[in-house]
């Protein structure tokens, strides 16, 4: 895309690139994020100029994190401007209605949504926050990108405060269907939100399927136009841009990265720590919606139906802490150790084999590359998932090719790696037993097709595809101009995530 003089790419997300802590001394340290979404994202505003705009992870606010802040953007190319929240905005804002009601409900998880009043007062207020940061750091002819269901209402507060720049939105998550979006109590204010961007991005055809059958049922009138990869729907006298953007990693750094001699070796050292078997891998970070109990329970049905596997395959599983103060992720990690515990208990061997490894801690690149690198198989199996970037890296790192993916068909990614994984549905535990006795047995000819294909796909539609095809549908007057992943028809990528 050509660079404009007065017009600059303005970034806001729920946090920022960076985060910020307070040393001993009372000064802040900043600590570079991770994650795709800063990769592809950092060098469009160093290029382009412009700002990203978040909240820095601290509660309160302190003149010192702001002098911080202008530290780590000087000389960057773009500026980092924080959106101070309070202890209590934090609390009903994050914690509550962002992770209490719409985490659970867009993850078809509507029995664990909390609904409480006090949470989408607090949201609507936080979201205005955001727009008044907005406000005072954007000009007229700057695009402005909000990303994820934290801030699904910052448009129709910027609207409201007079800014008609465009403005896109990117859920990183999926859209539930109408039948799940009816149940929230708000849902006429969030749709009526979300139609005051002019670019609305979706993960996956069928998310965008949702959104637009739950406009045309809500909203009197609406009408969508198009059946390219790109809409146009028109509602409450305004019209815009509806799209299918799956978002991905960048290919060629996890490549590079997991080629490195140190990964090699500590790659091979997992093999010799494990000799003589294959080993299965999932990696997730604790969360209900990854399926982990589930999974668990495959993997103990697959070592009782087939003996013949035993002491054959290790099952390394990795789970990254997270929310650790919320009693349903306690809960849950403490099923997570029992059934570790269960499978263990009912297989080990006396000898030295045992059938699961369970790490619980946050990897180190270094180690997160050596894991992808050892792992024959890999069980990416979540009940539901906007895209799973860990089955694209791993297929990234995936070098030798002599390896299989076994994907949910609920994870946004079936619907463009879904003809080269095995797709299996996560709540059928004999299903995935037998996906998993399957990608054992197969033959080498055919484990290095369907990876090589895989990886083919991914190269082809990384990260930085991600973000130039989602600005371009924000300018573009051409909206036929947006191929598919894997060639896929607008037809097929709607219902392509199942497997009949």
């Amino acid at each position: 895309m050509s660079r404009k003089r007065n017009e600059r790419l303005v970034v806001v997300s729920n946090r920022l690139p960076f985060s910020f802590r307070q040393d001993a001394a009372g000064g802040w340290r900043a600590e570079p994020g991770g994650g795709g979404l800063v990769t592809a994202l950092l060098p469009v505003l160093r290029h382009r100029g412009g700002t990203w705009i978040g909240w820095t992870g601290a509660a309160g606010q302190d003149e010192g994190l702001a002098a911080a802040l202008d530290a780590v953007g000087t000389g960057a190319g773009y500026a980092l401007k924080a959106v101070p929240l309070t202890a209590g905005e934090v609390e009903n804002f994050y914690l509550g209605f962002s992770n209490e009601i719409v985490w659970p409900l867009f993850h078809d998880l509507q029995s664990l949504c909390n609904f409480d009043p006090a949470y989408w007062r607090i949201y609507c207020e936080v979201n205005r926050r955001f727009a008044e940061v907005v406000r005072e750091n954007c000009g007229p002819g700057d695009f402005i990108w909000v990303h994820d269901y934290h801030l699904m209402n910052v448009a129709t507060e910027l609207r409201g405060m007079g800014v008609d720049s465009r403005i896109g939105f990117f859920l990183h998550i999926p859209f539930p269907s109408l039948d799940l979006f009816l149940k929230l109590p708000w849902r006429m204010s969030l749709i009526e939100a979300l139609l005051r961007f002019d670019l609305i991005g979706f993960q996956t055809a069928r998310d965008r399927r949702n959104f637009v059958q739950c406009v045309r049922a809500l909203v009197k009138g609406a009408e969508v136009e198009g059946r390219g990869q790109v809409l146009l729907v028109t509602a409450l006298g305004r019209t815009l841009r509806v799209g299918s953007f799956p978002i991905s990693i960048d290919y060629n750094a996890f490549m590079r990265q997991a080629a490195a001699a140190e990964v090699g070796e500590r790659a091979r050292e997992l093999h010799r720590l494990l000799p003589n078997r294959k080993l299965i891998l999932g990696i997730d970070r604790l969360d209900y919606t990854k399926g982990i109990p589930l999974r668990l329970k495959a993997f103990h049905n697959l070592l009782a139906r087939r003996p013949g596997l035993r002491e054959r395959v290790s099952f390394i599983q990795v789970v990254v802490p997270s929310r650790e103060d919320i009693p349903q992720y306690r809960d849950l990690k403490t099923e997570i150790e029992q059934l570790v515990g269960k499978i263990n208990g009912s297989f080990v061997n006396p000898g030295g084999w045992v059938p699961v490894w369970y790490v619980y801690r946050s990897l180190s690149r270094l180690d997160l590359l050596a894991y992808y690198r050892a792992a024959d198989i890999a069980l990416v199996t979540p009940l539901k998932d906007g895209m799973n970037l860990v089955a694209k890296e791993y297929c990234a790192c995936s070098i030798e090719e002599d390896c299989a993916l076994i994907l949910s068909e609920f994870a946004g990614a079936a619907a463009q790696l879904g003809r080269s994984a095995l797709l299996v549905n996560p709540y059928d535990i004999e299903g995935v037993a037998d996906a998993i006795h399957r990608a054992y047995h197969m033959d080498r000819g055919e484990r290095q097709a369907r990876m090589r294909r895989l990886r083919r796909s991914i190269r082809e539609y990384d990260v930085f595809w991600w973000v130039d095809s989602f600005l371009r549908a924000a300018i573009t007057k051409d909206l036929r101009a947006f191929p598919l992943p894997e060639n896929l028809t607008v037809d097929e990528a709607a219902d392509y995530s199942l497997p009949f």
